[in-house]
């Protein structure tokens, strides 16, 4: 992050939330902006592309809790024009920086206020470290049977990357940037009163450490530029609707030399109109006769993408009865693959004739002295 987005940029004004806003109201608000602004849905609109590299930029600060602590600080301390240690009354014999200070008293720098310093002056003056890319977030949507199998989806993305047209360097074409003379590359310079010392920004160079004086037309100096690209993307099989994959180093580009970011894609699933889904295991409702399930039997029942299978119907069968037929299921982690759970249905016909209806009133002759609610009365009655 630069001295310019420390000091000048509020980045919750940018996303519309409040300082307080929780890491989940960020995140909402910003997939809301996202898909409003996206470039792929604003075709020749350079505003609304500004607004989206803009929103990005926002949500890659506060979207990291280290990094929104840093902003945070930086923008208290610099809010009035900097902060200065030691009144104007202050007096001492010597001077230190304050990088040096919490850098040490902490266990080796671990922790505390030496984090807080170290990270938004750079450690008292010295190169810029290389930047790690912010992380980018996607969605895809996957049919039943690519979720349950596994599938390679190309995914098109947008993020920030170094401009193509300067190589990075903010410049146009034919020119150079130029070392900044007030802080000799750092990016940072040292000011002091009284005994303190304290490194910061240089507003000159806005924190980069080089001065631009013929930007580049596409990036406007800055070095950085929307970069749209396409990928193949493995979707690994078993996964589940609303899940959320994270594919290391397939995010933005770093600065610097830095690592890139991470990929995070939410998966979304089509719904099926046989199947259905259970952890691991695939479910199916299949209707049966009265008499299957009164005498029992075998019967068929189908598969996600392969043959049939045969499973054995026990007599007295009640609806609602679920049997397992076992390695039919999705693919796990693993590679085995979960059941197939099947829910047995009765199915009562509408209309009954001829021999099958004299086939019935002769059954329920035969069973009227079995009262299937007789229990349910006796429970009732407390008997």
């Amino acid at each position: 992050m630069s001295g310019k987005d420390y000091v000048e940029k509020d980045y919750y004004k940018v996303l519309g939330v409040p300082k307080d806003a929780s890491a989940t109201e960020i995140k909402k608000t910003y997939r809301k902006l996202a898909r409003e602004f996206h470039p792929d849905a604003n075709k020749g609109d350079t505003k609304a592309e500004e607004r989206f590299k803009d929103i990005s930029e926002a949500y890659d600060v506060l979207s990291d809790e280290k990094r929104r602590k840093e902003y945070d600080e930086a923008r208290s301390l610099f809010a009035n024009g900097g902060f200065r240690p030691g009144g104007p009354g202050g007096t001492g014999s010597y001077s230190f920086d304050f990088g040096d200070l919490f850098s040490g008293s902490q266990g080796g720098g671990q922790g505390g206020l030496g984090d807080v310093f170290g990270g938004l002056f750079n450690r008292g003056g010295r190169q810029a470290q290389p930047r790690r890319g912010a992380d980018v977030e996607t969605e895809v949507t996957l049919s039943f049977e690519e979720a349950v199998d596994g599938a390679t989806v190309p995914l098109r993305m947008t993020s920030q990357a170094p401009c193509r047209l300067c190589n990075g360097t903010g410049a146009k074409a034919g020119t150079t940037p130029r070392v900044c003379p007030t802080c000799v590359g750092s990016g940072t310079v040292s000011r002091g009163q009284g005994a303190f010392a304290l490194s910061e920004p240089c507003r000159d160079c806005r924190g980069r450490g080089m001065i631009v004086d013929d930007p580049c037309p596409d990036c406007h100096g800055s070095g950085r530029a929307s970069s749209a690209r396409t990928m193949q993307v493995r979707i690994p099989a078993g996964v589940q609707d609303a899940q959320r994959i994270r594919l290391k180093g397939k995010g933005a580009q770093g600065e610097r030399g830095g690592q890139p970011g991470d990929l995070y894609v939410t998966v979304h699933v089509d719904a099926h109109p046989v199947f259905g889904r259970k952890g691991d295991n695939l479910t199916v409702s299949v209707p049966v006769t009265f008499p299957e399930a009164a005498l029992g039997g075998t019967i068929e029942v189908p598969t996600l993408n392969g043959p049939s299978v045969k499973l054995k119907l026990p007599p007295g069968s009640a609806n609602g009865l679920t049997l397992r037929a076992r390695g039919k299921g999705a693919t796990r982690k693993d590679g085995t693959r979960g059941d197939l759970l099947v829910t047995v249905e009765v199915v009562v016909p509408q209309h009954v004739t001829g021999d099958a209806l004299a086939a019935l009133e002769q059954y329920r002759e035969a069973t009227a002295s079995d009262d299937p609610r007789a229990a349910l009365f006796r429970a009732a009655n407390g008997a």
